[in-house]
């Protein structure tokens, strides 16, 4: 029997831990629909509430995501709420002697402004104000390390926005065209496609330019991703699908500018960044102007709009460290209602579906070299962070490193059926074009196309029973 005493909850603040952790259980236990005195109580795998490990939090309300991992010591959770401050910080144009360097080109000003509650960014409602949605950028071809080209005059990322009396290199309009489709019982669901138009480019943007659109995804639990041993997340990999299953899922290798070396790319929605350290490196450079010591160039060098200021690095390593230490430190959300019998059968279905051999429920993290929390912890994020070709619909046309223009990089599940508690809303995908998670289903193709036409052959009890699962997450 699992050990519950350290489960959390925002439902009992003026309690200890163990206090919280025996009402939470004992209520799930006394309000559970599932919990008769029968013999149809479906069998519930009890660690698979701990979906991060020891790191777990229980508990739905709106900052579930931005609690720090439940096994850290003391001074873990003092570095963790400097940590958080660093991740809230608002940037301001340079010289200021303070949160200075914004700019001049950039897209948010600070790390919780795409990451609201840590959570996925909404789809953007203003068309000049894309909020947690940003352009990556290219040209055809690759570099010495296999990555994108950037565009010269734009870089790798469009920047919407710019300090006073500086021009941004553009923005974004977009439209959409919808697709039905239709269940075996009649029942029809629409497909919201967003076809992206640059407009009020600062220049001539070449015809051959690439541009893909990537929302903000959410950022706990990042320290268990980054723990898994690299050859377990080889063991999932079939790049040439020598099983015959339709899934040849691959890892990305890319560039990890600190070990100067190609490594497994684990983060971003192509897997484009093996560490949370440049991760982060690369959001304060792409997303806001500022300059790191892994990244020290402003991310509009060799353009007009540049400054001439001598600032840099703007961010200092022990600020980068810290900044990467807050996503490493987060606790992942339990899991909710696993006994309810309709999660019991959409879990089912998921597997039946091969839904998971995508997304893999289950790793346990190696050692980590530096923190102890993340080290042999068995985890449930449902993800096998490999690519794979999710069909034409999905497709951007962009390569990055391995990754081509119809790869994505499988997003873990954990925490999804909490986005609308946390972020306020359903939107979901690369680019958040789906609308609720059946939508997200949908959009599936490439090699998921054979389970989103058996997803279109469910009944309509059973397509509930897979949304009561997800939800379940």
């Amino acid at each position: 029997m699992i050990d519950h005493s350290n489960m959390r909850s925002n439902f009992f603040p003026q309690v200890s831990g163990r206090q919280k952790a025996a009402a939470a259980f004992f209520a799930l236990l006394l309000f559970s629909p599932a919990c008769k005195d029968n013999n149809d109580i479906p069998v519930v795998d009890e660690q698979a509430y701990y979906a991060g490990g020891e790191t777990t939090v229980f508990g739905e309300y709106s900052q579930v995501f931005q609690q720090p991992a439940s096994n850290l010591s003391s001074q873990e959770v003092a570095d963790h709420f400097k940590a958080d401050a660093n991740f809230e910080a608002i940037f301001v144009t340079a010289p200021a002697t303070i949160q200075g360097g914004l700019g001049p080109l950039f897209n948010q000003n600070s790390c919780a402004s795409c990451h609201i509650r840590n959570g996925r960014a909404n789809f953007p409602d203003l068309p000049n104000d894309q909020g947690g949605l940003l352009f990556r950028l290219s040209l055809p071809g690759t570099g010495s390390f296999g990555e994108p080209l950037d565009i010269p005059g734009f870089g790798g990322q469009l920047q919407t926005k710019a300090v006073f009396g500086i021009q941004a290199e553009g923005k974004v309009d977009v439209q959409f065209t919808d697709e039905v489709l239709q269940f075996l019982d009649g029942e029809t669901a629409v497909l919201h496609k967003p076809v992206y138009i640059l407009t009020d480019p600062y220049t001539t943007f070449p015809t051959e330019g690439l541009m893909s659109p990537r929302i903000a995804p959410p950022v706990f639990g990042l320290g268990l991703l980054e723990a898994i041993p690299e050859s377990a997340i080889q063991m999932h990999a079939d790049e040439n699908d020598a099983d015959g299953d339709g899934i040849s899922g691959k890892p990305n290798y890319v560039w990890d500018a600190v070990a100067q070396q190609v490594a497994l790319g684990r983060f971003g929605w192509k897997a484009g960044q093996p560490t949370l350290l440049q991760q982060s490196a690369a959001a304060y450079n792409g997303d806001m102007g500022v300059t790191t010591t892994l990244f020290p160039s402003e991310n509009c060098t060799g353009q007009p709009q540049c400054d001439n200021l001598t600032d840099d690095p703007e961010v200092d390593l022990e600020t980068l460290k810290s900044t990467a230490f807050y996503t490493q430190s987060l606790a992942v959300p339990a899991p909710r209602r696993l006994d309810d019998p309709a999660v019991q059968r959409g879990k089912m279905l998921f597997s039946d579906l091969q839904c998971a051999a995508c997304h893999v429920p289950s790793f346990t993290t190696g050692a980590h070299p530096e923190y102890g929390f993340l080290s042999n912890q068995k985890i449930y994020p449902y993800t096998d962070l490999l690519l794979h070709d999710m069909g034409e619909g999905l497709a951007d046309h962009r390569g990055e490193f391995k990754a081509d223009g119809r790869e994505w990089r499988t997003p873990p599940l954990w925490g999804i059926g909490l986005t609308q508690t946390v972020s306020g809303h359903t939107r979901f995908l690369h680019d958040g074009r789906a609308r609720n998670l059946m939508e997200a289903i949908l959009w599936h193709g490439g090699e998921a196309e054979q389970a989103r036409q058996r997803v279109l052959k469910l009944s309509a009890a059973d397509r509930a029973s897979l949304l009561a699962f997800l939800q379940s997450l």
